[in-house]
C-alpha cells in the first residue's frame, strides 16, 4: 500500500502551521475504499489562532486600494490555471469525480467564477450616489470584518472560489473550513492564495468538521460572518449557534428541483433533463430530480428516461471517458441504498436501477443510475433531498397542478421548464417558488446569483450580488459633491 500524502499542517497567518494537539483522519478516494492522505481536525486552539491571525490583518487590509485586492485576484487567477491539472486530480482523489469531468467542471467552474467576480469587480463603485432627488446622500459599501467560510464536499471548488474571492475582494479577511471528506483541493487552493503572495492573515484554513471548527467559527465572537454551504439541517444549526454572537449568516442549501416537461418541449428535453439528474453521482444541489411530465407526453417520457439510465457509465473516477463516478462516502451511500429502497417499499415504480452495486463492481461507493416512474409528490423520494443519481417522474394534467406540485416541498433552490410557449415560460418563472428558474436547457447567465429561497437558504452568490454579499452597506448624508 503507498504511503498516505501527509496533509496534517493549516494554514494560518501566512504560514503551514501544525495543530496544536493532532486528531489524524484518513481521506478515502471513494473509487477505491482506500486512504490517500491523512488531514489533522483542528481543535478550539487552532481556531482561535486562524480568527486571531485574520483580525491583525483586517485593518491593513480593509483599507487597501481596489486594485490592489484586483491584483491578488488576478494572481490567484493565473496559478490557479497553472495548477488545474493538479486540482483535477486532487478531486478525484477526495470525491471521486471522473477525470475528464474533474477537469473540465469541477476545476474549471473555480476558473468561471474568479473571472466573473474579476469582472463584476472592476465596475464596482464602493461610495455610489443614492439617486438623484438626494444629491448628497450616498452609499458606501464597506467590509464586514473576519468572515468564516464553511464549505462542502461535492463540488468543492464551485464553493471555495464562490466565497473566497469575494470576500477577499471586498476587504475581508477570511478563515475557510472545507469538508474534512474533500479537503485536498482546498488545501491547494490554500497553496494558490500563498504563491499569489496576499499579506499574511488575510487567508486561512483550518481543517474539521461541523462539530468541532464549524461551529467553533460559527460562535466565535471575532468571526462578524459566516458564509455556509451544505445540508439544510446542518445550516439551521449554524444559525442558531451565530445567533448570540448576532453575526451575519448566508446560507445556501440543499434542494429538491422540480423539471416541469410539457407536451410541446424540444425532443431531447427529458434526455437533457435525466443526465442532468445523473451529473456529479447526482451530487448537486440543483439536480432536477423530480422530473414532472405532461400526461400526453408521460409514458414516452419514462421511457426515455429509463433508456438514459441505462446508458449511464459508472466507472471509477481515475478513468478516463464520460460517465459518472462514486457517490463521496459509504454514509452517503447506504443514506442513498435506503432512500431507492423506501421508494420501492412506498409504491412507486422501479423502471431502472435498483439498490446494490453496479453490476460487475464489487468496491467502491457506486450507485446505479435510478429512475422511478408514478411518483406521488407525498413519497420520501419526492421529499427528501437524496444526492445520489435516482430520477422520481411525476405525471401531471394542467399547468396550474404542474406548479402545485414543484412549489409543494420546503425546498426552493432551482426549477427547471421545458416548453416552446414562450409565454408559458415567462408565466412559470415568476410562479414557481425558487431562486433560479432555467428553461429550455439555458444556462444562467454569467455573473448571475447562485442562491434559493426557503429551506434551500438565501444566499446569493456570484458576480455583483456576490460581492455584496460580503459587505455591509452604509448611508451617508451631507456628501460634499
Amino acid at each position: 500500500m503507498a504511503e498516505l500524502e501527509d496533509k496534517r499542517k493549516f494554514y494560518i497567518d501566512g504560514a503551514w502551521v501544525d495543530p496544536v494537539a493532532p486528531r489524524d483522519l484518513e481521506v478515502i478516494d471513494p473509487s477505491t475504499e482506500e486512504a490517500v492522505a491523512v488531514i489533522s481536525l483542528g481543535d478550539q486552539a487552532d481556531t482561535d489562532r486562524a480568527v486571531a491571525a485574520a483580525k491583525a490583518a483586517f485593518p491593513a487590509w480593509s483599507k487597501t486600494a481596489p486594485a490592489d485586492r484586483l491584483a491578488y485576484a488576478e494572481a490567484i487567477l493565473a496559478i490557479y490555471k497553472r495548477r488545474a491539472a493538479e486540482m483535477a486530480d486532487a478531486i478525484t482523489d477526495e470525491m471521486g469525480a471522473p477525470k475528464d469531468m474533474a477537469l473540465s467542471a469541477q476545476t474549471g467552474v473555480g476558473i468561471f467564477h474568479i473571472e466573473n467576480f474579476i469582472r463584476a469587480f472592476k465596475k464596482f463603485e464602493f461610495v455610489r450616489p443614492l439617486g438623484p432627488h438626494a444629491p448628497t446622500a450616498m452609499v458606501a459599501w464597506e467590509p464586514i470584518g473576519v468572515v468564516g467560510l464553511i464549505t462542502p464536499w461535492n463540488w468543492p471548488m464551485n464553493q471555495v472560489t464562490l466565497k473566497v474571492l469575494p470576500a477577499l475582494l471586498a476587504g475581508n479577511t477570511a478563515v475557510l473550513k472545507p469538508s474534512e471528506i474533500a479537503p485536498l483541493s482546498s488545501m491547494l487552493f490554500a497553496e494558490i492564495v500563498a504563491e499569489a503572495g496576499l499579506p499574511k492573515g488575510v487567508f486561512n484554513l483550518v481543517n474539521g468538521d461541523g462539530t468541532g471548527v464549524g461551529t467553533q467559527l460559527s460562535v466565535h465572537p471575532d468571526v462578524e460572518m459566516i458564509s455556509f454551504t451544505g445540508s439544510t439541517r446542518a445550516g439551521i444549526a449554524i444559525t442558531k449557534a451565530a445567533a448570540d454572537s448576532l453575526k451575519k449568516v448566508a446560507l445556501e442549501l440543499g434542494g429538491k428541483g422540480a423539471n416541469l416537461v410539457f407536451a410541446d418541449a424540444d425532443a431531447k428535453a427529458v434526455e437533457r433533463g435525466a443526465r442532468h439528474c445523473f451529473y456529479n453521482s447526482g451530487q448537486s444541489c440543483n439536480a432536477p430530480t423530480r422530473m414532472l411530465v405532461e400526461r400526453s407526453a408521460y409514458a414516452d417520457a419514462v421511457e426515455t428516461a429509463a433508456r438514459v439510465a441505462r446508458e449511464t457509465a459508472v466507472a471509477p473516477g481515475h478513468q478516463a471517458g464520460n460517465h459518472i463516478g462514486p457517490v463521496v462516502s459509504k454514509t452517503q451511500w447506504d443514506k442513498i441504498q435506503g432512500l431507492i429502497q423506501q421508494g420501492i417499499d412506498e409504491g412507486a415504480r422501479l423502471v431502472a436501477g435498483g439498490t446494490g452495486l453496479p453490476e460487475g463492481v464489487n468496491r467502491g461507493y457506486f450507485v446505479r443510475p435510478t429512475v422511478f416512474a408514478d411518483v406521488d409528490n407525498d413519497m420520501t423520494i419526492a421529499r427528501q433531498e437524496i444526492f445520489g443519481p435516482v430520477l422520481s417522474i411525476i405525471p401531471f394534467d394542467t399547468e396550474d397542478e404542474a406548479v402545485a406540485i414543484a412549489n409543494d416541498t420546503v425546498y426552493g433552490l432551482t426549477n427547471y421548464v421545458q416548453s416552446q410557449d414562450g409565454e408559458r415560460r415567462n408565466r412559470l418563472a415568476r410562479q414557481l417558488r425558487a431562486g433560479m428558474v432555467e428553461m429550455n436547457g439555458e444556462s444562467l447567465g454569467r455573473g448571475a446569483p447562485f442562491g434559493g429561497v426557503k429551506a434551500s437558504g438565501r444566499a446569493r452568490e456570484g458576480g455583483v450580488w456576490g460581492l455584496e454579499e460580503f459587505m455591509d452597506s452604509k448611508q451617508i448624508s451631507a456628501w460634499s459633491v
